[in-house]
Order: C-alpha cells, then sequence, then structure tokens
C-alpha cells in the first residue's frame, strides 16, 4: 500500500473524526463572513498610477474640486413643445418647489446654488430689470443671472418670489428676458444659461425656442459609511427626484445621477440573481438527477457545495476582503469545481462498488486512492493558476486571486475529506437498514452516451496525427483573432437596458423593474454635456514664471481647438485655465486694478504677462477669489500647481479622451520648469482599463508556465515523466485559444468579470485534463493495453466530466439571461469555456496521449499497433 492510498484509507477509517473536525472547522471559519462587507464602486479598481496620484493631488489641494458634492442632471424635453415658453419655464419652478418640499431631496442640497436652470436665470433676469427700472438695481442679482452655476449670492430670491414674477408676466415679455438671457452669446450670463441647453440650440432664432434644456441640482454627500461608494441618502434623494420628475403631465424629465445609475446597477445585480437563481438550481438539480439518480447523492454534493461556499465567504470576512464585481467570478469557479470534485469521486466509488463483494468504506477509500491524486494536482494546479493574478496592478484582482486559491483548497478539503466520510456513514447507516446502495457509474454500461465519449478515444486509434494538426489549426486561427479582444472599464458596461416583454410578464417577484439610465445617458450624451464629462491637465512646478504661464496658455489653447472638447450652443469650448480665467477677468472690467496691471506686464500683448507673474498672480488671486484656487494652488511658499479643466463630449470614448488629454498635457513643452500630466476620472479610467488587459496577459502567461513547470516535475517525480505534465496540459492552453477567439467573434470585452476567463479556462480546464491523464495512466498501469486503457478512462472519466461539465454548462448558462450586461457576458463565455475545455479533454487529449505513449518511449510501438502495447521505462 502506498502512501497516497494510506492517507486516503485513513479518512474513510476514521469518518467520524474526519467530520467532527471539518464541521467545527466550517462554523470557525464562517463565522468570519458576518464580517463580509460589499462594493460596487469602481473607485476599488484603481491602481497607484501617476495619472491617479495626479487626480489626488488635485482633489486634494484645488479647493473647487468638491468631492463631497453630487450634481443631478434633470432634462426637461418636449418635442413637441417649447421649453424655453412662460407654461414651460413656471412648470420647471413649481418641479423645484415639489422637489425641495420633499423631506429626503431638501435634507441632501448645499446650502446656497442648490438648484440651477434656465427657469430661474429667466426670473433673476426679470427681477434685476425690475429693480433696474425701479431705480434699485441689485448687483446680487445681476450675479445670480451672470454668475456660473457654482456661484451664489448671499440672498437667492425664493422660489415663490421666482414663480409669483413669471406668473406676472406676459408670455411676450417671457419671450423678451429669455432672448435677452441668451444675447449673442458673447455675455457671462448667456455662457451660463447656454451651457443649459442642447448642443443644437440656436440662440440666435427670434424668440428663442428648444425642444429640451437642462438644470443642476447640487446635493452634498458627505455622510457616508463607504468612501468609495455613494451615500444612501443621496441615491435616495435621487431616486425622489425622479419620481417627481416621472410625475409631470406635459413636459417630460429626465433625471440623471451617479446615485440613480448606482441603483439601477445594484437592481440589475439583484433581480439578475433572483431571476436566474431559481432557474439555475433547477437546471443543476435536473441534471445531478440524471447524472446521479439518488437522492442522498445530490444532496451530499449540495451540502459540500455550500460548505466550500461558507469557507471562502468566511475567510474574506477574516481576510478584510470585499466583495465587489469580480467576486462574482469566485462562486461560479467554485461551484462548478466543487460539482466536478463530488462527481468524480462519487462516480469512482460507485465503479469500486460494481464490485458487490467490496464493502462501501473499502470502495471509497479505493476511489480516493484512485481519484485523490487527481484532485490534489487539480488543487494545486489550479492555486498555482489563481495566484497568478497576484503579478496584477489592480488590487482587487490581487484579492480575486487569493480568494479564489483559498476556495480551491476549501473544496479539496471539503469534498476529499467531509463528503467522503458523510458518504461512508450514510451508505453503511442505509445499507443496514436494508436499502441497497449499490449505483451504476454515468457514462458506463454501454449505450449512445458510452458511444459519444469514446469517439475520442476512436479518433486517437485510426488518426491522431489529424485530430491533433486539426487541434492545432483551429488554436492558431482562434488565437489570431483572440489577439483582438477589446478591453473596457467603464460604468456604461453594467448599465442594463430595459428588459423585454416576456421578462415583464414574469410572476412576482420574478418580474424585473423598469431600466431608463442607458437609454437616458445615451441622450444626454448625444445632446448635451454631462455634468461629469471631463479631462485635466495637472501642471506642477513653478508656476508664477513667464515661460510656466506660456506654457499653460498653450495648453489652454490646445485644449479650446481639440476634437474631444465639448463645444456649446454658443460654439464656444468653455475650457477653464488659469490664463483664460485671468483674461476674462481682465476683459470683464477694463479699469480694474487688476486689469491694468495684467496689460501692463503683458509686454508683447499676447495675453500672456511676461513680467512680474507673481504680482500679477496675487492680483487676480484678490480679484477673482472663487476662480483662483479651483486653477491655482499655492502651497504656502509659492504657486506650486495649475490645472486646466477640460469639458469632453458625451460621446467621446474614455480612450479617445485620455490620447487626446495627453496631446494637449505635451503642448508647447519650453523651457519651463514645470511638467504636465493628463489626468481625470476619464483618463484614470482608461489607465485601470490598460492594467486590466495587462492583468489578463500577466495571469495568462504565469498561469501556463508555473502550471507547466509543476506538472512537469509532478509527473516526473510520480511517473518518471517530464513530458506527462506538457501534455496535460497542452489542451488547456487550446481550450484559452478557443475562448479568446469566441470572444472577439461575438463581440465580448475583457471587463472586470470577463477578464477573469482565463484563470477560470486554466482552473477548470487543467481538472479536466488531469483527470483524464491519471485515469488513462491508472487503466494502463493495470490492464496493460492502450485501446482498453483509453476506453476505460474516457467512458469512466470521461462520462464524470460530461456530467460536471453539463451541469455547470446549464446552471451558469442560465447567467446569458442575466439583466446585468456583464454577468450575461460572463455567463456566456463561462458555458464555451467549461464546453471547450470537456471537448479538449475528451476528444484531443486521448490523441495527444497515444503519441505520447508511443514516441516518448512508454510502450513498444510495434505492439501498440497491434493494441498490445504495455507500459515500459519513463522518459527521462
Amino acid at each position: 500500500m502506498n502512501l497516497d492510498q494510506a492517507l486516503m484509507d485513513r479518512i474513510t477509517k476514521h469518518s467520524k473524526v474526519v467530520i467532527v473536525v471539518l464541521l467545527l472547522a466550517t462554523v470557525a471559519i464562517g463565522a468570519g463572513a458576518t464580517q463580509l462587507a460589499s462594493s460596487s464602486s469602481t473607485n476599488q479598481f484603481q491602481s497607484d498610477s501617476p495619472e491617479y496620484q495626479a487626480n489626488q493631488y488635485i482633489t486634494d489641494n484645488f479647493t473647487g474640486v468638491d468631492d463631497n458634492v453630487s450634481s443631478v442632471q434633470v432634462i426637461v424635453r418636449n418635442p413637441d413643445g417649447n421649453v424655453l415658453s412662460r407654461t414651460s419655464l413656471l412648470r420647471s419652478l413649481r418641479f423645484q418647489q415639489e422637489v425641495r418640499t420633499t423631506p429626503a431631496v431638501n435634507r441632501t442640497l448645499v446650502e446656497t446654488n442648490s438648484i440651477t436652470g434656465i427657469s430661474n436665470l429667466v426670473a433673476f433676469a426679470a427681477l434685476s430689470q425690475q429693480q433696474a427700472d425701479e431705480g434699485t438695481q441689485s448687483g446680487q442679482s445681476t450675479d445670480q443671472s451672470s454668475g456660473s452655476a457654482g456661484q451664489a449670492a448671499a440672498e437667492t430670491p425664493s422660489l415663490a418670489r421666482q414663480i409669483a414674477t413669471l406668473e406676472d408676466m406676459s408670455p411676450r415679455e417671457v419671450n423678451r428676458t429669455v432672448a435677452a438671457l441668451f444675447g449673442n452669446g458673447d455675455g457671462a450670463a448667456s455662457s451660463t444659461a447656454l451651457q443649459l441647453m442642447p448642443t443644437g440650440f440656436k440662440p440666435s432664432s427670434t424668440p428663442p425656442t428648444a425642444e429640451a434644456r437642462s438644470m443642476l441640482i447640487r446635493q452634498d454627500s458627505t455622510t457616508t459609511q463607504d468612501p468609495t461608494g455613494i451615500p444612501d441618502a443621496t441615491v435616495d434623494a435621487q431616486l425622489e427626484i425622479q419620481t417627481v420628475g416621472q410625475q409631470q403631465a406635459t413636459d417630460e424629465y429626465i433625471t440623471f445621477g451617479q446615485g440613480i445609475v448606482s441603483d439601477e446597477i445594484n437592481r440589475s445585480q439583484s433581480e439578475s440573481l433572483a431571476m436566474v437563481g431559481p432557474l439555475a438550481l433547477l437546471f443543476v438539480m435536473v441534471t445531478l438527477a440524471v447524472a446521479y439518480r439518488d437522492l442522498l447523492d445530490i444532496l451530499l454534493g449540495f451540502i459540500g457545495i455550500v460548505a466550500v461556499l461558507v469557507w471562502t465567504f468566511g475567510f474574506m470576512g477574516w481576510a478584510d476582503i470585499q466583495f465587489n464585481q469580480i467576486m462574482i467570478a469566485v462562486p461560479v469557479l467554485l461551484i462548478g469545481l466543487s460539482i466536478d470534485y463530488a462527481i468524480h469521486i462519487f462516480m469512482r466509488h460507485r465503479e469500486q462498488r460494481a464490485d458487490a463483494d467490496i464493502p462501501t468504506r473499502k470502495a471509497m477509500g479505493l476511489a480516493l486512492g484512485g481519484v485523490g491524486v487527481a484532485l490534489i494536482w487539480v488543487t494545486a494546479t489550479s492555486v498555482i493558476g489563481f495566484l497568478s493574478n497576484l503579478a496584477s496592478a489592480l488590487p482587487p484582482i490581487q484579492d480575486f486571486g487569493v480568494v479564489s486559491a483559498f476556495g480551491i483548497v476549501a473544496a479539496l478539503a471539503i469534498f476529499g475529506g467531509l463528503i467522503p466520510a458523510l458518504k461512508v456513514e450514510t451508505d453503511e447507516l442505509l445499507e443496514g437498514w436494508g436499502f441497497d446502495r449499490q449505483k451504476r457509474a454515468f457514462g458506463t454500461g454501454g449505450g449512445r452516451l458510452a458511444g459519444f465519449l469514446s469517439l475520442g478515444s476512436k479518433a486517437a486509434r485510426r488518426a491522431p496525427v489529424v485530430v491533433v494538426v486539426v487541434a492545432l489549426l483551429l488554436t492558431l486561427t482562434a488565437g489570431a483573432a483572440g489577439s483582438q479582444v477589446s478591453t473596457s472599464f467603464q460604468q456604461e458596461d453594467f448599465l442594463a437596458e430595459d428588459p423585454p416583454g416576456w421578462m415583464k410578464d414574469l410572476p412576482e417577484p420574478l418580474a424585473p423593474g423598469e431600466y431608463t439610465v442607458k437609454k437616458n445617458l445615451d441622450y444626454v450624451n448625444e445632446n448635451f454635456r454631462p455634468a461629469t464629462s471631463q479631462s485635466q491637465v495637472l501642471i506642477r512646478g513653478d508656476i508664477a514664471t513667464p515661460a510656466a504661464l506660456g506654457r499653460i496658455a498653450a495648453i489652454e489653447e490646445a485644449a479650446v481647438e481639440n476634437n474631444v472638447t465639448y463645444v456649446g450652443a454658443n460654439g464656444e469650448a468653455n475650457v477653464d485655465g488659469p490664463v483664460g480665467t485671468m483674461r476674462a477677468v481682465a476683459a470683464a472690467d477694463p479699469n480694474s486694478t487688476f486689469a491694468q496691471l495684467y496689460a501692463a506686464n503683458d509686454v508683447d500683448d499676447d495675453g500672456v504677462p511676461e513680467e512680474n507673474v507673481t504680482a500679477v498672480l496675487d492680483a487676480f488671486g484678490a480679484a477673482a477669489p472663487p476662480d483662483t484656487p479651483n486653477v491655482l494652488y499655492h502651497d504656502g511658499d509659492g504657486y506650486a500647481a495649475a490645472r486646466v479643466i477640460i469639458p469632453t463630449k458625451g460621446t467621446a470614448g474614455a480612450s479617445e479622451v485620455t490620447d487626446q488629454t495627453r496631446e494637449i498635457a505635451a503642448s508647447s513643452a519650453n523651457d519651463a520648469d514645470v511638467a504636465a500630466i493628463a489626468t481625470g476620472s476619464m483618463v484614470v479610467q482608461q489607465v485601470v482599463t490598460a492594467d486590466l488587459f495587462d492583468s489578463v496577459i500577466e495571469s495568462l502567461v504565469i498561469s501556463l508556465v508555473a502550471v507547466f513547470l509543476f506538472l512537469m516535475v509532478a509527473y516526473r517525480i510520480t511517473e518518471g515523466s517530464f513530458t506527462l505534465g506538457a501534455v496535460t496540459l497542452l489542451p488547456v492552453a487550446l481550450s484559452v485559444a478557443w475562448i479568446l477567439g469566441t470572444m472577439y467573434a461575438i463581440g465580448v470585452p475583457f471587463n472586470v468579470l470577463t477578464g477573469t476567463i482565463t484563470s477560470l479556462t486554466i482552473g477548470l480546464g487543467v481538472a479536466y485534463s488531469i483527470h483524464v491523464s491519471e485515469r488513462y495512466k491508472i487503466e494502463l498501469e493495470r490492464q496493460g493495453n492502450v485501446w482498453d486503457a483509453m476506453d476505460t478512462a474516457v467512458t469512466g472519466t470521461g462520462g464524470a466530466l460530461l456530467g460536471s461539465a453539463a451541469t455547470t454548462v446549464g446552471g451558469f448558462g442560465t447567467l446569458a439571461i442575466a439583466i446585468l450586461p456583464p454577468l450575461r457576458q460572463f455567463g456566456i463565455i463561462t458555458g464555451l469555456t467549461i464546453i471547450y475545455a470537456f471537448l479538449a479533454s475528451v476528444l484531443v487529449l486521448p490523441s495527444l496521449l497515444v503519441l505520447w505513449t508511443r514516441y516518448v518511449g512508454t510502450i513498444d510501438a510495434e505492439r501498440d499497433e497491434r493494441g498490445e502495447g504495455r507500459p515500459a521505462g519513463g522518459d527521462e
């Protein structure tokens, strides 16, 4: 008796002790699950890149940046009417009044300038004109009508007064005020108003008309327990705003905010799982029922799966690892491997019990002795493969690798110890009561299923070289296509489209709700500038020099002319930077002290001061205090940084915005002793996308190399053959290429979920290959004939593999009807991955094993041709 068999016999001999110990371990480890936290924020995927550090520097040092304010964009739309009419503007003011009287909303609004819309600006302009006519013009009202959405005077006219003002005006008076507000697009008031209008709006029309306009609602988001997420109060308030908007009778109110986006993503995820979960569970139960044909074995398998998940989630809690989008792949992996482990153990046990003289306890010991080594190899190679994710620059992917590795070890402990021990105890108990516990193994006993499983063996007997060549040609084609798979890391990837009608007809609680964010976002991107759509250039160094200001001016000019920069209805790009802002402040009041100082030090009259730069910047700070800290940073010793804010088109992708912003940052690299870097949320997002792709490639290469080396060494030690490890791994490499080619063919990109597919393919694929190789090796030693050994391997082990594959594919393939797009894509790709891994192991691997057996020197080639080959010495 070898060491492996002795260890397995101890598990079955001391089954009660094994059960008690592992159940106590399950309770202890599982207790950590109560501390498990979750997060849906994409911020946790940030790597410590220069772009991310620059973005953090801006957040920390530029006081105009306020991470604690959330902006809600409300689009007022009426394709058949004019949203600039008196009645439409009045309806918007009453909408604002209703929003303010909603407690859940009102408590989240910022103290000043919480709502800005065309209706407010028209009311402010009208009040200002009334005061001017009365000879008591108020500078406050003028500031309100001409200031930006981020500014507010000390006293803002109440909504009641704004409503009363418009009610007292005739439609013609409102039209005149609207026309004056927009003017010719040159005034500050016009600039503010035009920022709230769609791109195609023509301010010169008389009277101005439009089918859509927007308003901004600003919320205070400081109260949150999750710094990477959105406060529940903010989400609830935005949903209330959306509800109030949906209740408006005439104009359509489209509400768009990050809280609403977050709610839809979370809701689509939960509703997807609620709908798919029962269907997947039903499919798994039916498939296992067909494979097992025994209720007790099905029950034991489910107990094992639950125990594995309890260990894994408990470990995450103890290790303080959050459950995020990428962790959805972990239960898929562990359930798939658990089913695989269970079926192989149960079916091998049944094969051993086919001999009526072998009792269940001894049969389990023999089964574990036969399949145990394969399970250990599967576990070791899968752990190595997933730990390769530690090379990633993204923390969640590193966590994914660690959690997956622990879960796989847990699966070995549960299905290599607890479940066999429970199986022995329950079978003996039932047999003591007179129940027959002998069952036929799935795939054995002849029939069509055995015929299908033997296709690989028959092809290996007749034309193994042809099989291998065809597989390699297919792999080369798929690999070439797979190299072009795109990578995406955008919040938009998680936005669900409105579900089809048949889903909405499902009974509660399966019927999903409505999903409008994607459609609304597309409309906003096409017609407006989304409130958060921008990139930035951070300039660091000694800013108070002529050369530095010249570099900044060049960056601002390049940004204005760039093709991703958003151009408003007035035909202008509202790029914010220190030079442009200084020019605007000086032009607004040419007689001011600042304007005169600015002009006096602009020696060559190019709009950039060449002398006394520090004094000019100081005067700028005194003349425009709200604007200065938004674009300049003084660290106490001097002006240490500046930034240029670039509004970007909503239709521009993160890759395009990043490339163009980097070109802008590189503009006019003169002799100024400053450094410019492209940054902002979209740029950082694109960096994460690149890191995600790098993680996929690095993980794939490291996994294949590490598993390759491990299997070669392991088989050299146990079987005296280096090459058997390489042969075993080759089908896995083939299936990786096949799945990547399929992703390209059906247009599925790498994202936070599908980016794990190479790890899953190796983790699941190597399991299938190892089981076939190990069974073939055992049967070859036992039977001494290549073809008999191969037939037994592909029908015995192949049957278990088919049961495992069918269960996993069916169960998780149901994710194809999920509402959440990445979950749907993940379900399809995972299902195909398992199919490819199964086909490679039962159709291609037999031919590889036959060729290995012939040409590496383990049997006599001539006797092999007669079907009489016996194993000889191993290769060195």
